[in-house]
């Protein structure tokens, strides 16, 4: 193996920084880990180091399934459940010197690999989402070699964590390009990601009604048109203007990232009503913006009536009646489910949830693309 690209100096400079971090590396990049780990100091700067290597293992760290095990959007989310873990394990440190970095990479291997060579790492601070990407130039380097490039990376974003201005030589090829996105998130989201707000208004004000409210929740990943005729068919039924409703939060996954929302946010424009929030359960939405009529798709009525979510069937039916008691209903489009086109009477609702829904009749909308099936497409 050559000469490592980094030097126990710079190492050194990490450890002596205020900075603290989670790392969590599929395999490839584990040679950062074991840069900081063997260079004296490390117990100022390593809070902890985890190789969910299988992709059984990658999803229990994630709590969900990926839809790519290696991609930028999955380093991302790593980076954002080590930046979780680091908030657990540091509790005492001011938000700010916390920090989760990651990387997961397809390299060499010991049998032919039909896709690309490629190294995703992410970074993820209360402030700042940052992920870097290359496509490697297969068999200009062993596996070793790929290795300590991947490392490389990991390492430079452990000092940017840390605040340091100096980075290592990744020796990219001439025809290799290190793409990078970055997002400094203004202190509404840093407040949000923390938990010190409950909600932001990313689009359309801050004003509120002080009267029933029309919200649509989603994450809109992507945003389409079912969305916007949906939208515009509940606010013709209900003559309410619509506000839309992401939650950085999610009962299975890690929090959205910076990158994320500025990506979801994007798709509206100025004048629509965006909040972006941490409700997770429409409960937490039913406190947050009763009295309101909100917006779903059949599939995500049949999710609200599940009593997994709510840690069994007493706490299910307290939640459904809490959210009558608030004056909370649900306007429901038809969705495709099991291939089986779905309203809320077809789908064994519980008598408390049914009553408090309303039904658009499927002959006033009809559409079977989800927007998974659109990433996915």
């Amino acid at each position: 193996m050559n000469a490592l690209p980094w030097s126990e100096e710079f190492i050194r400079r990490i450890h002596d920084s205020p900075g603290r971090l989670v790392a969590a590396i599929t395999g490839g990049g584990s040679l950062a880990v074991a840069a900081l780990v063997a260079t004296a100091g490390a117990s100022r700067t390593v809070l902890e180091a985890t190789v969910p290597y299988s992709p059984e293992a990658l999803t229990a760290f994630l709590g969900a399934r990926p839809e790519q095990f290696c991609s930028q959007r999955t380093a991302r989310a790593m980076a954002m459940a080590a930046y979780q873990r680091a908030q657990v394990y540091a509790n005492e440190q001011t938000p700010l010197a916390l920090a989760g970095v990651a990387c997961t990479a397809s390299l060499a291997s010991d049998r032919p690999k039909h896709g690309p060579h490629r190294v995703h790492a992410a970074l993820q601070t209360s402030a700042i989402t940052v992920a870097h990407s290359v496509e490697l130039l297969k068999g200009r380097r062993s596996r070793a070699q790929e290795e300590q490039l991947a490392a490389a990376l990991v390492l430079n974003l452990a000092a940017e964590a840390c605040g340091l201005g100096e980075r290592i030589d990744a020796s990219l090829l001439p025809d290799e390009r290190l793409e990078t996105a970055c997002s400094q998130a203004p202190e509404e989201w840093q407040a949000l990601l923390s938990g010190r707000c409950a909600a932001a208004a990313a689009r359309g004000g801050a004003a509120t009604s002080d009267g029933r409210r029309l919200v649509f929740p989603g994450a809109f990943n992507p945003r389409h048109d079912a969305h916007r005729r949906m939208a515009f068919i509940a606010a013709e039924y209900t003559r309410l203007p619509v506000e839309h409703e992401i939650s950085i939060l999610n009962v299975d996954k890690p929090p959205l990232d910076f990158l994320e929302l500025e990506q979801r946010a994007a798709q509206f424009s100025g004048d629509e009503r965006l909040w972006l929030t941490r409700a997770a359960t429409f409960a937490e939405k039913a406190a947050m913006f009763a009295p309101a009529t909100f917006v779903v798709g059949a599939d995500t009525i049949a999710r609200i009536a599940e009593a997994r979510y709510y840690g069994g069937e007493p706490a299910c039916r307290a939640a459904l009646e809490r959210l009558a008691a608030l004056d909370c209903r649900f306007l429901v489009f038809g969705r495709l489910v099991g291939g089986v086109f779905h309203l809320p009477h077809t789908l064994g609702l519980p008598e408390a949830l049914l009553r408090i829904c309303d039904v658009v009749p499927g002959e006033s909308f009809r559409h079977d693309l989800s927007s998974t099936e659109l990433r996915e497409g």
